[in-house]
Formats: structure tokens, C-alpha cells, sequence
């Protein structure tokens, strides 16, 4: 978007004017008014047009980037390995609700899956292709169980500020991402506070949540993928093979029933709220390499296949039998890499 040609003239002219005036033939205070009222005038014209404005300040997103989504998917196709339901779903849920411009609901996915698996990686990236700051952000909003919300007997107190926060956010920006990690540990009923807000209301008390995203992590239904990922296995049936009509339906049904779950009983699975039920499959040795190999690189040193090999080699795998799955994922690769590699 380009200023017109005539506005910028006619502010430089202003601006240049005490320079090509023979001296005395303006009075200062004539000529210092002029300067300040181009000023403003140059001033006003940026501000009016938003995409100029949002360069230099973070603004609410109005209008989806279609350049966001391709970012996304190549990012989840570069960087997230073993995980080829959550890329295919993500993208494609994420797009999808971005480019809807009279979307019924907000979009609401739950992450489920072990450890080291992906998550809050995946969470990081939806974040960075929406707003260029990702988490860090003044339109998404991070929420860490154990952090956040501690005391069981603060129950309550919780949900009104939960609901406030999130309505006072929508309010400024209905774009808002809102994150709740750690949701195996949340404690159970607190979650079904902003079922409002996911629900499919035009407007709540004047302000319409149907732009808004929300995003659950947990560990909670990482049994359940497993145990459907081993069938697979067992049957020489590659991961690959696996679609998320094989898992998703028994995943939400584990959620709900889990009595250590944030989930548990819960309206938002009850109603039908979750749009996906998104599972992460437990990593393989070749998987916790690739890990170790884009750590690698991504500190600028040459990737050195003992040390890839030693690495993947000292973590610890699951089923005892079948030492297939690592039960952290890839989470203390970084840790160990520091190990072997003097930065």
C-alpha cells in the first residue's frame, strides 16, 4: 500500500520550505508551525493506513496472511518428525479456520501424547504463524497448570479469573490464542469455566468469541496412542498407515474417563466443543536421531554421526520387550548434546 505522491509532496515542500526561502522572508514562529503541522499531517497519513502501522507495532490480525499457513506446514514438515497426523491435521485445521471468514465456533484442538513427543513445539509454531512475536506475543496467552492454577481449594477463584481474563482479552483482541499447558494436571472442573466462550454464541454480553483459538496440551490418552501404535507394529503395519479415525474417537473417550485428567467429565468433550483430538505418536530411535541432528545443526556445528548415535543410544525405550518408544521423545536431547560438545 503506497501513500499518494501528492501527500508527500506537499509534506516535503513544508519541510524543505525554510531551506529554499531567502532568510527573513518567514517569520520563525510561521515556519515552525508549518514544520510541526507537516509533521503531524505525515504522521496522521501513516497511521491511517494499518498495514504501515502493524510494520513498526504488533496489531490484532483482522486478515489472515495466506503466506502463514505454507510457513506452518513447512516448518511442522522441517522440524516435527514421526508425527505425520498432527502435520496434516494441524495445517489443515488451522488453515481452514483462518480463511473462514464466518466461523460458528472458535477453533479448539487438544494435543495429546508423551512427553518429548511434540506439543508445546507444535503450540509454538501455530503461535509464530499467526503473530510474528508467536509466544511471546500480547495476543496469545499461555496457561501452565502447575503454574497458574495450584490450589485445589482456589477453585473457584480460578474460573473467575479465567473467564475474566479471556473475555477482557477477546475484548481487545478477538483474534486471541489461548494455550493451556499442561492439562493432565489441571484440576478437573476448572476447565469447564470458559465452555461459554467455546460454545456457538454469536455474542456473550456483546463480545463474540468466534474468532479466537484455544489449544490444550497433555499427556492424558498417551496410553491409548500407544497401545494403538503397537497394534499397528505388531501387525507390520507401519506408523505411517495409522489415520486419526483409528485413534481419535478412543482418545476422547480416554480423556474424558481419565480421573487424573483436566478432561475428566468434562462439557467441553460432553458437547462436542474440541473440534480434534490431535495424537502425537510416540518417537523411534531413528526419530530421536533426526532430533539430535537438527539440535546439532541449529547451533552452527557439523553433524557428527557417533555422537548422534551415542545420544540416541543412552536414552531409554518402551515396552521393556520391544524397546521401541522412547519415553522422553526427544525433551533431553539439548541437555545432552551440552554433554558432548563444548559451546
Amino acid at each position: 500500500m503506497k501513500l499518494r505522491r501528492g501527500t508527500l509532496r506537499a509534506a516535503l515542500a513544508l519541510v524543505l520550505l525554510p531551506l529554499l526561502t531567502p532568510a527573513g522572508a518567514v517569520e520563525p514562529i510561521s515556519v515552525g508551525l508549518a514544520i510541526a503541522g507537516a509533521a503531524a499531517s505525515a504522521l496522521t497519513g501513516f497511521i491511517s493506513y494499518p498495514r504501515l502501522y502493524c510494520y513498526f507495532r504488533e496489531c490484532c490480525l483482522h486478515r489472515h496472511d495466506p503466506r502463514a499457513a505454507a510457513a506452518l506446514q513447512q516448518n511442522l514438515d522441517k522440524k516435527l518428525f514421526g508425527q505425520h497426523l498432527v502435520s496434516k491435521v494441524v495445517v489443515k485445521a488451522v488453515r481452514g479456520f483462518l480463511n473462514n471468514t464466518n466461523a460458528k465456533k472458535p477453533l479448539a484442538l487438544s494435543l495429546h501424547g508423551w512427553t518429548g513427543t511434540g506439543k508445546n513445539f507444535v503450540s509454538k509454531i501455530v503461535a509464530e504463524s499467526i503473530y510474528k512475536r508467536g509466544l511471546q506475543s500480547k495476543y496469545v496467552h499461555q496457561f501452565v497448570a502447575t503454574l497458574h492454577f495450584p490450589h485445589a481449594h482456589s477453585i473457584n477463584l480460578y474460573k473467575d479469573q479465567l473467564q475474566s481474563w479471556i473475555r477482557g482479552n477477546v475484548s481487545v483482541c478477538p483474534r486471541s490464542l489461548f494455550i493451556f499447558d499442561e492439562m493432565d494436571k489441571m484440576h478437573a472442573g476448572l476447565i469447564d469455566s470458559i465452555k461459554p466462550f467455546l460454545d456457538y454464541y454469536e455474542l456473550l454480553d456483546g463480545v463474540s468469541y468466534r474468532q479466537a483459538i484455544f489449544i490444550f496440551l497433555s499427556n492424558a490418552g498417551a496410553e491409548k496412542i500407544t497401545e494403538v501404535a503397537l497394534d499397528f507394529w505388531r501387525n507390520g503395519r507401519t506408523r505411517e498407515d495409522i489415520q486419526l479415525t483409528d485413534i481419535q474417537n478412543a482418545l476422547s473417550v480416554s480423556v474424558f474417563n481419565n480421573k487424573n485428567s483436566g478432561f475428566w467429565h468434562s462439557t467441553l468433550i460432553d458437547r462436542n466443543l474440541i473440534d480434534y483430538f490431535i495424537p502425537f505418536l510416540p518417537l523411534e530411535y531413528k526419530h530421536v536421531k533426526m532430533c539430535v541432528r537438527v539440535e546439532i545443526e541449529s547451533r552452527g556445528y557439523a553433524v557428527d554421526e557417533d555422537i548422534v548415535s551415542r545420544i540416541a543410544d543412552e536414552m531409554t525405550y518402551f515396552p521393556r520387550e520391544e524397546r521401541i518408544y522412547s519415553d522422553k521423545g526427544c525433551k533431553t536431547v539439548d541437555a545432552k548434546l551440552d554433554y558432548y560438545y563444548d559451546f
